[in-house]
């Protein structure tokens, strides 16, 4: 039939075409993690950008200031068995009283550097680093439920602090301390732990740094602004006994007081740590000068000064009276010194992203408050695989899982004085040595038992004639070579980039030679020179 459509037989081999199978709904799947267990994505976001700072800090080359020297007392409890009374390592200080505000600190890093190498070195110092990043981070995430706003916590951290931040010192200790308080306080719930964990962290905190009389500081300003606040709000000074928040803060700060004295020193590490600020050999460091705005530190705190006056203007958050006070105490005080800068950064951070979370919110008209994220088990699962890796892919990870040492060389920054302790450890020097500041630290670790250097960064135990003598020497002031001979100076150990002068003073002085340099070949101009008398004293 023309135009009709014939079906043709199916032949044997033929069969029916299936119906394509598709593959299961995994969105239907049911999560069996138990519900304790599950997180939420921006959890594993923040571990990841934590996870991230972790393995920067833990990659980056030891700086070749200050840790040494602490690691050296560190060694030198470790063996005693006992706290110095006196400086120890430095003859030109002896009998100087020493009042080691962070010898658990310096025992913490010298067992690690002794059982894990240089490899723990760096992780101890990326851990502390993580650790206040870390909890940035949470208590951002906790007030905005928000992790780009945590993210700007933490960016804004690092960018403040980072110039401190580089350098390995107790100080990291003290800081962690430090952020972890201000966490606490921040908790608009009262926590029974408070008064468990906030004699115990003041406890610690005594025995790691001397920074401890900053977190006093911090919760005189939570108390003091609640009071504030109170009065403000009601206008009666009776309300100020009945507010149970402020008692709270009282409490804690009169506990705190109170639980820094278990301590080896008892109640004088108190006027002890006051008088170390206020040592006039510190006058002549960089980082205990006024900070410079036209600096690029200054130039980041200035930044974020004006960031911060921006959203206040703009947040419709209320303002505590505690943020006011900290901001300008602490702030003035990084005007003054540059070093305060890092007690600064952990509460500039927080408030820009909280009140700057406000300010967004309120500028897009979207409710106060977001709604909680949505937890699932895979999230725990990325959350812990993300652990794992960092600290698989670490110096310290790879120390501990396959026993692989990093090499030394590799490890810390390249003007590490390496090749003049060696130098020194083959021609054992005779009598007192005179060495920059920034050296003496590691020439004390890795250099001669009982070589007698001439100062190391523990400037505020060095007597007052002794460090004016080191920088007559150091810039070549008049009388600096009557300086070397009245201490018996018989070799000096100077770096080329910072003493140009006083090296070519030696070169034409006919009681000096050169007896070893050795050439950076990253820096031309900074090499490591060692200058022998010739006819030693």
């Amino acid at each position: 039939m023309s135009g009709a459509v014939i079906d043709e037989p199916m032949t044997v081999n033929e069969a029916p075409e299936e119906p394509k199978r598709s593959g299961p709904d995994l969105s239907k799947l049911e999560d069996h993690t138990p519900v304790w267990a599950r997180t939420p994505r921006v959890v594993a976001g923040l571990v990841l950008t934590v996870g991230l700072v972790y393995l920067f800090f833990c990659l980056r080359p030891v700086w070749h200031t200050d840790v040494w020297g602490h690691l050296s007392y560190g060694r030198q409890i470790w063996h005693t068995g006992a706290l110095p009374a006196t400086e120890p390592l430095m003859p030109l200080s002896a009998g100087m009283p020493f009042v080691d505000t962070a010898w658990l600190s310096q025992l913490i890093g010298f067992v690690t550097m002794r059982y894990l190498g240089i490899a723990g070195l760096q992780g101890l110092y990326a851990i502390s680093v993580s650790l206040c990043v870390g909890l940035l981070a949470v208590r951002c995430q906790k007030i905005t439920r928000s992790g780009w706003f945590s993210l700007l916590a933490v960016v804004s951290f690092l960018a403040i602090a980072w110039s401190p931040l580089s350098i390995i010192r107790p100080q990291m200790a003290g800081l962690a301390c430090f952020v972890l308080l201000l966490c606490r306080m921040t908790s608009r719930k009262l926590h029974r732990t408070d008064w468990l964990l906030v004699p115990m962290l003041f406890a610690a905190w005594a025995n790691l740094h001397g920074s401890f009389l900053l977190g006093l500081f911090l919760m005189g300003a939570f108390a003091t602004g609640r009071a504030a606040d109170v009065l403000r709000r009601t206008g009666s000074w009776k309300a100020l006994l009945h507010d149970r928040r402020l008692r709270r803060n009282i409490l804690l700060l009169e506990l705190a007081a109170v639980a820094i004295l278990l301590n080896p020193y008892g109640i004088g590490i108190y006027t002890t740590t006051l008088q170390i600020a206020s040592n006039p050999n510190l006058q002549d460091l960089v980082e205990w000068h006024a900070l410079g705005l036209e600096e690029m530190s200054g130039m980041i705190f200035g930044a974020v000064a004006v960031a911060l006056a921006i959203v206040y203007r703009s947040s419709p958050r209320r303002v505590r009276s505690w943020e006011v006070l900290s901001l300008v105490v602490l702030g003035w005080s990084t005007l003054c010194s540059s070093r305060m800068v890092v007690w600064w950064a952990p509460v500039a951070a927080l408030l820009l992203a909280v009140h700057g979370h406000a300010a967004w919110r309120s500028w897009r008209r979207l409710p106060a408050v977001s709604n909680p994220p949505v937890k699932a088990g895979k999230w725990t699962v990325v959350t812990v695989g993300l652990i794992w890796i960092c600290f698989a892919y670490s110096p310290l990870g790879v120390r501990i899982i396959h026993g692989k040492i990093p090499k030394f060389e590799k490890a810390v920054t390249s003007d590490t004085p390496r090749a003049v302790a060696k130098y020194l450890n083959e021609k054992k020097p005779q009598g007192q040595i005179f060495n920059t500041y920034e050296w003496g630290d590691f020439l004390q670790w890795a250099g001669p038992p009982g070589m007698k250097i001439f100062v190391n960064s523990h400037a505020h135990l060095v007597p007052r004639e002794v460090w004016q003598a080191y920088m007559q020497i150091s810039e070549v002031q008049a009388g600096w070579e009557e300086a070397l001979d009245r201490y018996g100076v018989n070799t000096i150990v100077v770096d080329q980039q910072h003493r140009q002068a006083l090296i070519k003073k030696l070169k034409e002085s006919d009681k000096w030679k050169l007896d070893f340099e050795k050439a950076n070949v990253d820096f031309e101009r900074d090499g490591q020179l060692v200058f022998v008398r010739k006819s030693p004293i």
